[in-house]
């Protein structure tokens, strides 16, 4: 599969049936907002906050992409949801629950051509099949890991470094490479606790995420900082970058850089993170 790399240091959550959470989200400095149709949302106001997303689309003006998390496909939603939004100018759709092959090809059929899905990935049976979703191609374009969700129905215990989800951390973001996929952490929760957020920022970034889902506007700064590149990294990607270019390092496949062996997979790297700037 051919790599579509999105950046999305930061995807924030916000309630699609809050008029003044949509509105501010257009100027806000997050890389992704999405309209919550889902948990955010009472099933007594799932029809406005449907409507909602849709008038906002409609009319314009984010700043970030924009998507929308619909309801999942087996709650008296989801289709609706999926039937609403087909027109709507959105840049994404994000699915909850999703657990095989056959889901995403549904939902992919029900998306106009652009529009790209992501999946979450929160159930245990997402993860015993996780191999067959991520492969399942469509308009399939990103990973999202729900943690919530995911430690609820795994029973885990509490740990400060998500100790019970580090295999599933790992496996989330290897299948996310192995097919080209965006791959995005969870959420953290403790809005206030901002040490906690940034020690899980910085252990996303560890495991190899792009980003990390966002649930109030004061997470997005370090967010962006924590998953952007650093002012060494691309310092550095640049020395890469003009090392091979220079005429000596011509048909090398390994160039010394300030005492360090550096290949040609270290190049494109640095292609990679100077392009996404």
């Amino acid at each position: 599969m051919t790599s579509r790399p999105t950046r999305a240091r930061s995807v924030l959550y916000l309630p699609a049936s809050n008029a003044r959470a949509v509105e501010k989200a257009r100027s806000l400095a997050c890389d992704v907002a999405v309209l919550d149709l889902e948990d955010a949302v009472a099933p007594e106001m799932k029809l406005e906050a449907r409507a909602a997303a849709t008038a906002a689309a409609r009319e314009g003006g984010f700043g970030p992409r924009l998507g929308v998390r619909i309801n999942a496909l087996d709650t008296p939603w989801g289709a609706d949801d999926l039937a609403a939004l087909r027109d709507a100018p959105v840049d994404l759709i994000v699915a909850p629950k999703v657990e095989s092959a056959a889901m995403v090809r549904a939902l992919s059929r029900d998306l106009r051509p652009g529009v790209d899905l992501w999946a979450m990935i929160e159930t245990p049976r997402a993860l015993v099949d996780l191999d067959e979703i991520a492969e399942a191609d469509g308009a399939l374009s990103g990973l999202m890991l729900g943690v919530n969700d995911l430690a609820k129905d795994l029973k885990t215990g509490a740990s400060a470094d998500r100790e019970p989800l580090k295999p599933w951390l790992a496996a989330v973001v290897a299948h996310a490479r192995a097919n080209g996929l965006t791959v995005i952490d969870g959420v953290f929760n403790r809005i206030k606790d901002e040490a906690g957020f940034a020690a899980e920022c910085a252990q996303g970034r560890l495991y190899g995420f792009d980003g990390k889902s966002l649930i109030h506007p004061s997470q997005i700064e370090g967010a962006n900082a924590a998953f952007g590149a650093s002012v060494e990294e691309i310092e550095w990607a640049r020395k890469v970058v003009a090392a091979f270019a220079a005429p000596e390092a011509e048909g090398l496949g390994v160039i010394r850089i300030e005492g360090e062996m550096v290949e040609r997979l270290h190049l494109h790297a640095a292609e990679v993170l100077l392009a996404g700037l």
